[in-house]
């Protein structure tokens, strides 16, 4: 939570502080949210410019780097890997920590290159394929280079510790999902086993960040990441379920109420969103397909929504004593996780 000077002033205009503390609290909490995710003119920069950097070897690499070679690739990439690596700890040493992640995020997110620049100079690259469509087509062999570029972001990740690290790591988890199922697939283009695949790959990569959540806890928010693009792979292959059933539909729904509740409990945005674009998805169902003549649905729906929002009233009457209940049967470590979180 962001705590403004005017917010100290308050708390000292009802005697919680003392008015000759506002000043020296507000400098206090200002230099400990300095190099932290705050939304900031400076951590935009630092973001802006460290994204630039990054896609500039990965998502706008063109085909003039071909003209290298795939051992002029590896050198090249070598030489930005080192670099990435020298000004990581410089800023590391200077107390800069986000710089110094997004730095040695760089590191990973040209590992892919790398790999690339070395299949292509041993002669071990299959087809005609460029780096530059890594980002743009689904293709069995990036396999390769997604699990070198898991390697090196967890080598990474266990040096440095940067909860940015865990982008690229995440980022090369969706592709994999995708990449696999075209392996497994057997190069054939698939779209059920695709969507059915993505499932549960989300869901396992959900698993996953739940675990990282639990054990990170107390340093950092290293789950973020994996949360995001496992709750995008896990929707969308669900999204993309062909049914004629409408109790299949209602499920779907059940499933996306699930993924806000979820959301609510592990205080995860990001499944409260998609789990809203669901129900929302499947409210336009009823509205075009079910009830398309009916002049009653529109309002039954908005009875719903009042309920809904007086629902959450009654919630926060009674959320303590609900909480309490509830988080006592929960082990100790997730406890500890969201009383932290809230």
């Amino acid at each position: 939570m962001r705590i403004t000077k005017q917010q100290l002033r308050n708390a000292a205009d009802e005697g919680i502080i003392s008015s000759d503390q506002v000043d020296a609290l507000y400098i206090y909490l200002g230099s400990q949210t300095e190099t932290g995710p705050a939304f900031s003119f400076t951590n935009i920069l630092y973001y802006f410019g460290g994204l630039v950097a990054i896609g500039a070897m990965t998502m706008f690499m063109n085909l003039g780097w071909e003209e290298f070679g795939g051992w002029g690739i590896l050198f090249i990439s070598i030489a930005y890997a080192v670099i990435g690596i020298v000004l990581t700890g410089r800023f590391q040493s200077a107390g800069h920590s986000i710089p110094a992640g997004i730095c040695a995020t760089f590191v990973v997110a040209i590992t892919p290159l790398a790999i690339y620049g070395l299949q292509q100079g041993m002669g071990w690259w299959p087809d005609e394929t460029t780096y530059n469509e890594y980002h743009k087509y689904i293709k069995w062999h990036w396999i390769f280079l997604e699990f070198g570029t898991l390697v090196a972001g967890m080598i990474m990740a266990w040096i440095y510790r940067y909860p940015f690290l865990v982008m690229p790591v995440a980022v090369t988890l969706w592709y994999m999902s995708m990449d696999m199922a075209v392996m497994l697939a057997g190069g054939q283009y698939d779209f059920e086993f695709r969507a059915f695949f993505s499932i549960w790959f989300g869901l396992l990569t959900i698993l996953i960040a739940f675990w990282v959540d639990v054990r990170t806890r107390k340093t950092g928010d290293y789950a973020f990441w994996l949360y995001l693009f496992g709750v995008v792979t896990f929707w969308c292959g669900l999204t993309m379920q062909d049914s004629d059933s409408e109790l299949s539909k209602f499920l779907y729904f059940c499933i996306n109420l699930l993924l806000i509740g979820a959301g609510a409990v592990l205080v995860r945005r990001v499944f409260v969103v998609f789990g809203a674009l669901g129900c929302a998805g499947y409210f336009a169902h009823l509205a075009s397909s079910i009830f398309r003549d009916s002049w009653l649905f529109p309002i039954a729906l908005t009875v719903i929504g009042l309920s809904i929002v007086y629902s959450g009233i009654v919630w926060q009457k009674h959320e303590e004593a609900i909480t309490r209940r509830m988080r006592g049967v929960l082990p100790a470590a997730l406890r500890e996780l969201l009383s932290e979180r809230i």
